[in-house]
């Protein structure tokens, strides 16, 4: 028997079905009784009215066809019997053919396959407008209708009828896309099932003529990117290969329909979970195609995962927020569409994974990542600093230990800081400063839509405080700055301490200093500080604060960025007895931000102006408490002589300790004094003199109710 040539392509084999096709055409038309060869005069006519002699037609024509010329038979036979065998010689000598490959993804039948290609057919060549209106009696009819596709499909009624199931809105043509249903436009009140056109997805469409595998649907556009195998990123190596022996013990392969298998990856923003997604399917020559849950629909998960079986790729659903009611639609169509289409898939979050029953029988594997270690780290930034400093490992040490940072987000902080030195219009080398910046607003955009960035513009010597309260915020500094080396290079971290941040309460009077020694943490750091106003995140409604202090620091874990609470009070002070719901779920928001806060592995501050009421259960917890003093008199003196500038014209008479002696007010009393003064100063276009100073203090006085007294003797 002479061996057949295998087809190499795809578009060969297309031909090859379209010849078959045509073969089948003529059977059907040896066999079919058409009304337009009757009475062809009438074809227009009939579009708009029916007549009695159509209907007297339609009842003489309801019985069994006639039976098809052998000849025709026999041709048909033996052409399908040479394309089953191309194929096979096509695919074993390595050919990728697309029309058998749809099948295989999935599970289509020999039956559901031609169905395929009569619906492909018009998209290939316009004759199959013509010949399937002469099919079906109607020269508007163009397209393929169910009842055509069975009919070229089927001899018997009967197993056209068995056939319908193929069609059914649940069946998989339809509930995969593979297939459209498009109504007609001639009937606006809608036609029986066996009437409606059937036409092709354009998507698979294209991927039937050998469409580039990276031309994803153009629905996913804006929503989803494919990165190929060769693309992956720089996971850690033993942790993708693992994933990918997993994968591959499941049966989970490129070209097959086999089972599904998720993996959830989760934990902070930036540990690389997508990384380890790309590199764990290139291990499996898989690509990946990943979907932002935030922009996705139930709708486009199953476009999603079907563009991911056709482009050999493996699905991710990134970002997915499992703390609120959106997630759940995304999770119904992800696990449907698994079931249809098998295949791996990836969930990335940043909470563990507590739903079980998401994806029914689908086997998931939960993946816990946490930000590198400071060796780890410091590796990875002498390879990302490597080229860009002669000497990359101090900075990378430094680095390490101040910035909590995943691969990718040390590989892009890299890259942005090379622009931002290449931008500015002198040509300069690196600077650590760059990489710095670059760190930092790496790790807290997505923390600006939660709270208010604060911009540090004090240093130490703008802070008058008591010595102790000096040096205990000395310790918080040097606590947050080496607290990699303690709990990780020294191994603290193992015997079971609440946490590696560090915590502090400030608390005393208003404008005592407490929001100005937070931007001297930040600025002695080198670290962004955003505020919290607690009075703003806590909710009336049950429920609300603990999702508020979720967002929050779901967004700032790994955000090395300094948190800083203010109005604690609002949701520490002491707790009464519980008479209903409401205060049994305030005690529970406050054990929440607690751990909240012992699970931050940053800086978290509290300030609160009313320390008195503050539960002492809740100050055992913190790790500092810094109590800021009413300043006295020789402190206010200090502070006086801090908020006047080197360059304010002040005259002679500004006495800063008569001052100091004289009125009784913080700082920030002081410091609206002081602007005040200069604001009339300006005006009258001289110097800032007492008078100003006078008349700034009262207009201070009267802004905040405090009663007012002309100094001792009239003295302006």
């Amino acid at each position: 028997m002479t061996a057949v040539a295998g087809y190499p392509d795809t578009l060969a084999h297309l031909a090859d079905e379209l010849r078959r096709l045509d073969l089948t055409i003529r059977r059907r038309l040896a066999t079919a009784v058409l009304l337009n060869d009757l009475a062809p005069q009438g074809q227009t006519a009939r579009t708009v009215y029916i007549t009695r002699d159509e209907v007297e037609w339609l009842l003489d024509t309801g019985g069994p066809p006639e039976p098809a010329t052998p000849e025709l038979d026999e041709v048909l036979d033996q052409v399908s019997a040479v394309i089953a065998a191309r194929v096979r010689a096509g695919l074993a000598a390595g050919a990728s053919l697309a029309l058998p490959r749809l099948g295989r993804l999935f599970g289509l039948s020999a039956d559901e396959l031609r169905a395929v290609v009569i619906c492909l057919a018009p998209e290939l060549r316009r004759k199959y407008d013509r010949l399937y209106a002469y099919l079906q009696d109607d020269m508007t009819r163009k397209r393929p209708s169910v009842d055509l596709v069975l009919e070229l499909l089927h001899d018997g009624e009967q197993q056209r009828w068995r056939g319908l199931r193929s069609f059914d809105d649940g069946a998989r043509l339809l509930r995969l896309g593979i297939l459209r249903v498009v109504p007609d436009p001639a009937s606006p009140s809608g036609s029986s099932g066996l009437g409606r056109f059937l036409t092709m997805d354009p998507r698979i469409c294209r991927h039937l003529l050998g469409s580039a595998e990276q031309e994803i649907d153009a629905r996913l556009t804006g929503v989803a990117s494919l990165a190929s195998p060769a693309g992956s990123g720089s996971a850690a190596p033993v942790a993708a290969a693992g994933l990918a022996r997993l994968a591959a013990r499941h049966r989970i392969t490129a070209d097959e329909p086999g089972p599904a298998l998720v993996f959830v990856l989760h934990g902070p923003p930036d540990t690389g979970r997508r990384d380890l997604a790309r590199q764990a399917s290139a291990e499996l020559g898989l690509g990946l195609l990943t979907v932002d849950a935030a922009a996705a629909s139930a709708d486009l998960i199953t476009v999603a995962v079907r563009e991911a079986r056709l482009c050999r790729a493996a699905f991710c659903l990134a970002g997915l927020d499992t703390t609120t009611e959106g997630s759940r639609p995304l999770l119904t169509a992800l696990a449907g569409a698994l079931r249809d289409m098998g295949g791996l898939a990836f969930v990335t979050t940043t909470e563990p994974w507590r739903d079980s029953t998401a994806f029914g029988d689908v086997p998931v594997h939960e993946v816990a990542l946490t930000p590198p270690d400071v060796p780890h780290s410091t590796a990875l930034w002498t390879g990302a600093l490597t080229g860009r400093t002669p000497d990359p490992q101090p900075w990378a040490r430094e680095l390490a230990e101040r910035f909590r940072l995943g691969p990718a987000a040390i590989r892009a902080a890299a890259a942005a800081a090379d622009r931002r030195q290449l931008a500015e219009a002198e040509p300069r080398a690196l600077t650590l400063a760059d990489v710095y910046a670059a760190c930092r607003e790496r790790s807290t955009g997505r923390l600006a839509d939660l709270a208010v960035a604060v911009h540090p513009a004090c240093g130490w010597d703008d802070l008058v405080l008591p010595e102790p309260q000096l040096r205990m915020l000395r310790d918080i500094c040097a606590q947050a700055r080496h607290r990699q080396r303690v709990y990780g290079g020294w191994g603290f971290g193992t015997l079971g301490a609440r946490g590696t941040g560090v915590t502090a309460l400030l608390g005393g009077p208003p404008g005592t200093g407490k929001t100005m020694a937070a931007e001297v943490l930040a600025a002695d750091l080198g670290l962004d500080l955003y505020r919290v106003d607690l009075s703003g995140v806590v909710s009336k409604y049950v429920g609300e604060t603990e999702k508020n202090l979720r967002r929050v620091f779901a967004e700032a874990r790994g955000g090395n960025a300094i948190l800083f609470f203010d109005e604690a009070d609002a949701l520490f002070g002491k707790r009464t007895e519980v008479s209903d719901a409401h205060d049994r779920y305030a005690n529970i928001e406050t054990s929440y931000l607690l751990q909240q806060m012992e699970q931050y592995d940053g800086v978290v501050l509290l300030a609160t102006n009313l320390r008195q009421n503050l539960d002492d259960a809740f100050t055992r917890r913190l790790r500092f408490v810094v109590e800021f003093p009413f300043p006295d008199a020789g402190s206010r003196a200090r502070i006086w002589r801090t908020h006047l500038p080197a360059a304010a014209p002040v005259a002679a008479d500004v006495d800063a300790d008569a001052l100091g002696r004289e009125f009784e007010v913080a700082g920030g009393t002081i410091r609206n004094i002081v602007l005040n003064a200069a604001f009339l100063a300006a005006d009258d276009g001289q110097v800032i003199d007492r008078r100003h100073i006078l008349d700034g203090t009262r207009r201070e006085f009267e802004k905040i109710g405090r009663l007012w007294t002309e100094p001792m003797g009239g003295q302006r």
